[in-house]
């Protein structure tokens, strides 16, 4: 996709990769609306980069209806949806259903309800893409949040479904799964830090990979080569990770 003239929307924009990609974008000349829960910060930074900003809740589905709406009423069709707002909650395996619903709810429902209320219009016109951000966590794991792991987990399989489902019916889907970026979620996991990138690192790379309708997108080399070695020897993979978690965590 050259993103040229493109309507793009972005959620998760008012900071982190988020911020990064609005930023991105355009400067390679799209039209984009982005959109947070964060009204005041996020309306001043979308204003300052000159994107047009929509509020939502995206761990409400209504909310994602409401924006999907608005954006096809002012600029007619949207291109490019990047569902990228996200949580990360420490979290194991006694947590409660409240901590459960909240993550599943913003970390993976939002991006089923983005492409329930985007694809109709998609579908129709023939053309269209979704970028949804999970995370090196999608592919390997996170040491101190199964809401994380899984949910991050769960967005790589939805984003693979719908690339192979309509691919042919001229709809793109690409996943985002980065490895350490400097965000304000990161500092909440020092130990991703020792290899973070920049978030117009990430941006740059995304535009790059949108450019080659690719559907994998990682930021580190290191992503790929442990999940090979994760396929190839899981016994392994368990075994460190749990030396890992004790050596980051000391539990």
């Amino acid at each position: 996709m050259n993103l040229e003239n493109k309507i793009v929307v972005v959620t998760g924009a008012a900071s982190g990769i988020g911020l990064g990609l609005v930023a991105r974008f355009i400067a390679e000349g799209a039209t984009v609306i982005a959109s947070d829960l964060a009204t005041s910060l996020g309306r001043e930074r979308a204003g300052a980069l000159g994107a047009r900003f929509v509020a939502a809740d995206v761990s409400r589905e209504s909310e994602i209806e409401a924006l999907v709406k608005n954006v096809l009423a002012d600029e007619g069709r949207i291109d490019l949806f990047c569902s990228n707002a996200g949580i990360g909650t420490r979290m194991d395996g006694l947590s409660g259903d409240d901590a459960w619903d909240r993550i599943i709810d913003i970390n993976f429902r939002s991006q089923v309800w983005a492409a329930r209320h985007v694809l109709p219009d998609m579908l129709e016109r023939g053309e269209g893409y979704l970028l949804n951000t999970a995370s090196a966590a999608g592919l390997l794991t996170e040491l101190d949040s199964i809401g994380y792991a899984s949910t991050k987990h769960a967005s790589v399989g939805f984003s693979e479904w719908l690339a192979f489902t309509y691919r042919d019916r001229g709809v793109r889907v690409s996943v985002l799964c980065p490895e350490g970026v400097r965000t304000p979620m990161a500092d909440q996991a020092p130990y991703l830090l020792h290899n973070a990138i920049g978030v117009q690192e990430v941006a740059e790379t995304v535009v790059g990979a949108l450019r080659e309708e690719r559907f994998m997108i990682t930021t580190h080399e290191t992503t790929l080569e442990r999940f090979r070695s994760k396929a190839a020897d899981y016994e392994g993979y368990i075994a460190f990770l749990a030396a890992r978690r004790g050596q980051v965590l000391g539990s």
